[in-house]
């Protein structure tokens, strides 16, 4: 990645040296900036307040209304609301964008109260302070614009083409529309463009290594990463964008043919080892810091509770779980109920049918199915393998992997599972019952079923609601399943029970809801006082992150407004974020049609450039200078390979997407935009390394592993002379066409991303340029 210093510091210590303080002294002024190089960049400057002021009005305008609960802002709000009331929940997303707006509702005195529960609650009637939480998305989304603009201009990027690329964010419909509500995306997009910023900054002072600025911009990067990861987890897009640049970096430094100098293999150590604490080792901790926190603050028992471990719930005050526990003895009757899907064990007298409907042979053996509801058919009693005697039948604890029995009390049958085909699943067990004679005679082993309680340690005590259990059929090994996919009409719609052969698979766990057998003025029923556990850090991280991976690859199920990634650059459809008939008034999440077409015909455009180029050099063929091509390949390289990490991926998953997806990669291909503008209009960039000009003489070797020259002067070429031989007016000219062009889509579509005024059947109609399922066309 090629970049123009604004200004060059003076070396530091490991930085640029001379073994005379003489040499040194004519260097160091050497290399300090021309007066009028600083002075000409007072129209970065004044640019740089203008976008900055119009993005905090694009962004702020409006902000209160509508005055009610729009789209996922009943996730993220009521997470923020939960953190208030320090109530344990559950997200598929780290905790730092969620912790923000916790903060935000903080600073304002706001107690929690609300819960977001459905899209269109008033929040005047249920008086929450919503423009504040609203107002930190917007805040960040603003601050994201000007980042755009310094990233073009730290990367040594002309006016135009830094107002052009940080304009396709500014006037972006998506952009907008997403920062002024109360969602993650504003968060995760501004601490991307942040990271990329730190990291041009941190190139910039590749020639003055282990300095104070060199450490400050590699930390900052560091930690600029970590929020984004700490957000979301496709924040790990950044990591290889950032990992990518870094690693090449690393293989120059290697190289001990460098221009600069050979490093030593303890040089290039101190080099390899600063950049994995920087920037992977500082991240983890800040990552970890911010779960550490959200542990801190929920202590309450919540809805997040049933997603974790009994002892994860155990370190929760209040939880109805572990408070109404209560041990299990032999010959109890319980009902039991698998975890996910809460359907009880359930079985009629009812059989299976004699064939299925894809001609598989049952065993005609009673159904055993899977019930949403309590009822006596939920009934069964817990029966040693080996009966005690008739004088100590009672009071004996069901443990951990003990071998039971369960009987059917209504039918008066007992569990069974055998080597015949399930209903659904032919490589699965059926499960079923048979009378007492079989179960005491040839069936006895069939009947039974080994106890192994999760997390246990020994032979633990069985307890209802906290002894999460997997039930494994003794002779065969499988484990007691359920699914979500209905029986036929013979069983009810009930679920299927079956033998899944995976034991380990974490959907195998049930527990037991209650006891019935216990009569109500039982000295088992009696609660003694609970004391809260104590569990370590990190094992309670690991089990929330085992939790969220597993839930977030299970998104899966279809949503109206999903897209497939292939539509987001050409912006085929959008999101449907709020609607109000009374007004006509709607909000449609959609980016600028003309921003996005322009930026995604850019991406096209330079990998085409590319690709000639590497064919004419095969042939011969040099049709690029190489200071031109080594800024095209370093810097709007760079920019590329961002848009590519963070859209290309999409494509290998397999749950719910949306076109917010796309936002980092967009703001990569705005900066891909600018940086090719400037190419295409040939103002002959220099790259980093020529833009010093050098009167050369003896070399020596520096403390830095750079090769330093003797007598002699550097001077840094001003950004007025690198382009004073070149007519800007064609860029400004191409520049001020592709603003007009964007400002005018902006201004089209500003009341669906603003959601007023709202629009007659036929402005509707005029908005629908690529079939968007906008709302109020007729």
């Amino acid at each position: 990645m090629s970049t123009r210093p604004k200004g060059v510091q003076n070396p530091k210590k490991g930085g640029l040296s001379s073994p005379t303080s003489e040499s040194s002294k004519d260097q160091i002024d050497g290399l300090q900036p021309q007066k009028s190089g600083a002075a000409a960049e007072w129209d970065y400057r004044i640019a740089l307040f203008i976008i900055t002021a119009v993005a905090f009005v694009t962004r702020f305008w409006g902000i209160s209304h509508p005055n009610e609960v729009v789209f996922d802002e009943v996730h993220f709000g009521k997470f923020a609301s939960y953190y208030l009331q320090r109530t344990y929940f559950f997200d598929v997303h780290p905790p730092f964008g969620k912790l923000l707006f916790a903060l935000m509702g903080w600073f304002v005195g706001y107690d929690g109260h609300f819960h977001f529960d459905n899209i269109g609650d008033s929040y005047i009637t249920n008086n929450v302070p919503y423009v504040a939480f609203r107002a930190m998305p917007a805040l960040l989304g603003a601050l994201t614009v000007p980042t755009v603009f310094l990233i073009m201009w730290e990367s040594g990027y002309t006016l135009p083409a830094a107002i052009v690329a940080s304009g396709l964010v500014l006037f972006d419909n998506a952009h907008i529309g997403q920062t002024r509500l109360i969602l993650l995306d504003a968060t995760l997009v501004f601490a991307m463009s942040v990271s990329v910023l730190c990291y041009v900054r941190f190139y910039k002072l590749r020639h003055e290594p282990f300095g104070r600025k060199w450490w400050k911009w590699l930390l900052l990067t560091g930690v600029a990463l970590s929020c984004v990861i700490s957000t979301k987890y496709v924040g790990v897009f950044t990591f290889f964008t950032i990992g990518s640049a870094v690693a090449l970096d690393l293989w120059g430094l290697l190289d001990i043919n460098r221009k600069e100098g050979a490093l030593s293999l303890p040089e290039f150590g101190k080099h390899f080892a600063a950049r994995v604490f920087g920037l992977i080792m500082v991240p983890f901790f800040f990552y970890l810091f911010w779960f550490q926190v959200h542990f801190a603050i929920l202590y309450r028992s919540g809805p997040g509770d049933d997603f974790m471990s009994p002892e994860f719930q155990e370190t929760l005050s209040d939880n109805i779980m572990t408070a109404n526990s209560v041990g299990i003895d032999y010959y109890d009757s319980i009902t039991v109920r698998h975890k996910e899907t809460k359907t009880y064990l359930h079985s009629h007298p009812d059989k299976y049918p004699l064939r299925y409907e894809d001609g598989r042979v049952s065993s005609q053996g009673q159904q055993v199915t899977g019930y949403p509801f309590n009822d006596t058919n939920n009934h069964w009693q817990l029966i040693p393998a080996q009966p005690f005697p008739d004088d100590d039948l009672l009071g004996h604890r069901v443990k951990s992997g003990d071998l039971i029995k369960l009987r059917h009390l209504v039918t008066d049958s007992y569990l069974l599972s055998h080597d015949v085909a399930s209903p659904y699943y032919p490589t699965n067990q059926e499960f079923t019952t048979v009378a007492l004679e079989e179960a005491n005679g040839k069936r006895f082993n069939d009947t039974l079923f080994e106890l192994r309680i999760e997390g246990a340690k020994g032979k633990s005590d069985f307890k209802s609601m906290s002894g999460h259990f997997k039930l494994i059929h003794f002779p065969t090994k499988v484990a007691m399943w359920t699914h979500t996919k209905p029986l036929p009409d013979w069983a009810y719609k009930q679920a299927e029970i079956n033998g899944n052969k995976n034991v380990q698979q974490s959907s195998n766990i049930w527990y037991v809801d209650d006891i019935p057998s216990i009569p109500a003025d039982s000295d088992r029923l009696k609660k003694e006082q609970r004391k809260i556990k104590q569990v370590p850090f990190l094992k309670k991280y690991f089990e929330l992150q085992r939790a969220i991976f597993f839930h977030n690859n299970a998104l899966t199920s279809s949503h109206p407004y999903a897209s497939q990634p292939i539509q987001w650059p050409f912006l085929l459809r959008g999101v449907s974020f709020w609607t109000q008939n009374d007004t006509r008034q709607q909000i449609y999440f959609l980016g600028n049609p003309v921003g996005w077409w322009i930026a995604s015909s850019l991406l096209a455009v330079f990998a085409g450039i590319v690709g000639a180029d590497q064919l004419s050099q095969r042939r011969g063929v040099d049709s690029l200078d190489e200071r031109t091509r080594s800024r095209f390949y370093n810097s709007t390289g760079f920019f590329f390979l961002a848009w590519a990490a963070h859209y290309l991926p999409f494509y290998l998953m397999g749950r719910q997407l949306f076109l917010h997806h796309y936002l980092p990669a967009h703001l990569a291909s705005a900066l891909v935009t600018g940086a090719l503008l400037e190419f295409v209009f040939n103002l002959d960039p220099v790259a980093l390394e020529q833009n010093v000009d050098s009167k050369m003489s003896s070399s020596t070797s520096t403390k830095g592993g750079m090769k330093s020259t003797g007598p002699g002067i550097k001077r840094v070429v001003p950004a007025k002379d690198r382009i004073s031989g070149n007519s800007m007016l064609a860029l400004w000219g191409a520049a001020g066409v592709v603003m007009t062009l964007v400002v005018g889509g902006w201004w089209f579509f500003l009341p669906l991303t603003y959601g007023k005024p709202g629009l007659s059947a036929e402005e509707v109609v005029r908005r629908k340029w690529l079939g968007y399922d906008l709302h109020f066309a007729k």
